[in-house]
């Protein structure tokens, strides 16, 4: 398509997919892109931008072209974490150190236009990402918070394969604690945590801790009361 047809976008622009992948903590970003590597048969390559940026001049231009170098070697996906490290909104270049955040970014993107393969990136907040960047983006996908049906089937995923008491109802906590998938697996990984810890089942009274559990961690006001 890109050579026959003539849609190739030139100035060594490469053939790979470059994708944003946007959502809250939790809401399966990563996973996602865990799916992209497994369905294609490829090895997954996670990338924490924010430990590859160096404040030595030209470090983080040498981290990133080790990473580039090695997932060209053996054809890997590239996803790469918390992109509002690099891909932030410019600021005024004030000084040196501004300068050279801005030439980072513009180095990282045009080694990713130029990549063959997919590069995934991530982000909590979209609105952090700089216009100019996501407009060479191929694709975003925003990943919503779930609502309360959906967190109700999350909850009964992750408690499918979990001893439970007889009649247990996740229901109370899908629909009075606002949490992301990533967190609902914490916190039923905490109820079994202490049901097992008792040599019994899960019972709505773990579930329920668990849930408080990930409130308090997420620095939320946590209920006092719970209708089961």
């Amino acid at each position: 398509m890109l050579g026959d047809w003539r849609l190739s976008a030139g100035g060594g622009r490469g053939r790979g997919v470059l994708a944003l992948f946007a959502g809250e903590s939790g809401t399966g970003k990563t996973m996602s892109a865990e799916v992209v590597a497994a369905d294609l048969g490829l090895d997954l390559y996670v990338v924490q931008l924010s430990s590859v940026v160096d404040k030595y001049v030209g470090e983080t231009e040498k981290n990133l072209e080790r990473i580039f170098t090695e997932a060209d070697r053996t054809d890997a996906v590239l996803l790469f974490d918390e992109a509002d490290a690099v891909f932030g909104k410019r600021s005024e270049v004030n000084d040196s150190h501004d300068r050279y955040a801005n030439l980072e970014s513009a180095y990282l993107l045009q080694r990713l236009e130029a990549f063959d393969g997919i590069a995934l990136l991530t982000t909590n907040l979209r609105a952090n990402i700089d216009d100019a960047f996501t407009r060479r983006l191929d694709t975003v996908v925003d990943f919503p918070f779930p609502d309360a049906g959906q967190r109700l089937a999350l909850w009964r995923h992750s408690l499918a394969h979990v001893p439970c008491e007889d009649g247990i109802d996740p229901g109370p906590c899908a629909r009075d604690f606002e949490l992301a998938g990533g967190s609902i697996r914490s916190a039923v990984v905490t109820a079994a945590y202490a049901a097992a810890g008792r040599g019994e089942p899960v019972t709505g009274a773990d579930l329920l801790a668990g849930a408080r559990r990930e409130y308090r961690k997420a620095g939320r006001l946590v209920l006092d009361e719970v209708s089961w």
